[in-house]
């Protein structure tokens, strides 16, 4: 669906998440209250074991939050069913797929699976889509290759197709650059920003190339060891934000580059 005005379409309120560890409840970051407009683009930032991909599993009902709210267009996530919430947003996670002989094509209908009937038949429109999402993605002369022999950055930009396909306001990813070189993850990056901009999603990814995640970003959402903190590159900049991302000791922040610089040499 084509969005003339961006409208809040995600919103926490004080949400704390964790998970559940031989009967007691280990609290991962608390009290977090974001907003996210529709066609924005969004990095998650944060060191190891923070609990980014917590964060990003709680935001697609994968794992229960602890306590709080989470609005998904203005209603309740836990109102959704699986198939409803499908239709609003799709996933693409780091977890290798499972051996098949699928080809590039199959993968990408598989994202019109919340659409289609019993039987799993790819009407017209279903097919448009796929085409579609495959010429946005730059994948259309791979959709005939079984998707095991293709590169890294092949991949993921096929994944990124199939969530394409699967038309939902929403695309969450984790780590989408996790296995690319230095070319393929900025183009990953350049790609998810051009699709926010031009087709109406709202893309939420957590990532460790931070400097990247910091220049293309619409907003960035940022967890420390004290709280999660949110707002554009130019608001945490003022307010010093990016500071308590790293020790000190090793990088920091630099306003005047707006990056992040080694400290320490080798």
């Amino acid at each position: 669906m084509s969005l003339n005005k961006k409208n809040s379409i995600l919103e926490t309120k004080n949400l704390t998440i964790g998970y559940v560890q031989e009967k007691s409840i280990k609290t991962v970051q608390k009290n977090i209250n974001l907003q996210v407009f529709n066609q924005e683009f969004i990095t998650i930032l944060g060191k190891n074991a923070i609990g980014k991909s917590t964060l990003l599993r709680t935001l697609s009902k994968i794992q229960q939050p602890l306590y709080g709210d989470l609005l998904i267009k203005n209603r309740n996530i836990e109102e959704y069913n699986f198939k409803e919430l499908s239709t609003v947003i799709s996933l693409v996670l780091t977890e290798r797929l499972p051996e098949s002989q699928l080809t590039v094509f199959e993968l990408v209908a598989l994202g019109r699976q919340p659409y289609t009937n019993w039987i799993g038949k790819l009407e017209k429109r279903d097919l448009e889509i796929v085409t579609w999402a495959l010429q946005r993605t730059d994948t259309e002369t791979l959709a005939k290759r079984h998707f095991h022999e293709l590169s890294d950055g092949q991949l993921q930009r096929v994944l990124i197709a199939r969530a394409l396909a699967q038309d939902t306001e929403i695309i969450i990813l984790d780590e989408p650059t996790a296995h690319l070189d230095m070319h393929h993850t900025i183009k990953i990056f350049q790609l998810l920003k051009k699709l926010s901009e031009e087709t109406n999603k709202t893309i939420i990814i957590t990532t460790h190339e931070v400097n990247l995640a910091i220049n293309s970003a619409d907003q960035i959402i940022l967890l420390t060891d004290e709280e999660v903190i949110s707002g554009t590159k130019e608001e945490l900049v003022i307010r010093n934000s990016f500071k308590t991302l790293f020790p000190s000791e090793i990088i920091k922040f630099d306003k005047s580059l707006e990056q992040f610089i080694i400290t320490k040499k080798f």
